[in-house]
Parts: structure tokens; sequence; C-alpha cells
């Protein structure tokens, strides 16, 4: 990811943010909450996948990977959220 630079990892984690809430059904988050899972998911799907020795050299994975992180991080976050809501 080093070739596409920080603007474009903002701009790609703020998309991916937008995305992922849309799939997940994300009710009851504010924009910025997603924005910041975006961009928390995007950072940590490419460190897992480049942690586990894959490289991304396309634009496409890049979308891919971070969707899936922001994913995962966003299902986390509602989960948090049930469990704390039952008490």
């Amino acid at each position: 990811m080093e070739g596409f630079g920080i603007i474009w990892s903002v701009i790609i984690g703020i998309l991916i943010g937008a995305i992922a809430t849309w799939l997940v059904k994300g009710k009851g988050l504010s924009i910025v909450i997603s924005l910041i899972v975006g961009l928390l998911g995007s950072f940590l799907g490419r460190r897992i996948y480049c942690l586990l020795g894959f490289d991304i050299d396309t634009i496409l994975e890049v979308l891919l990977i971070s969707t899936i992180g922001a994913i995962v991080l966003l299902w986390m976050l509602f989960l948090l959220m049930r469990t704390r809501n039952r008490d």
C-alpha cells in the first residue's frame, strides 16, 4: 500500500466505512463513527493481510481487504454495543 500514500488511505477508508456500514445494515451509527470504523478497519485489514505474508499490488486488492477489515470491525462493534445494551 506504500505506493498509494496517506491521502489514498484516507479516501479508501472513508469509502470502506460507508460500504461496510451499508453491508451490515449499521443503523444507529453516525457518519463520523462509520468513517472512523472504515479508516481503522481498512488499516487493520491491510496490516493483517501483509503480516500473513501477502503483497497488496492493486487497488482492487486494497478495496477488498479493507472492506473485509471494516466489516469485521463493525461486527465486533455491534457485538459490543449489544452486550452493553443487555446490562
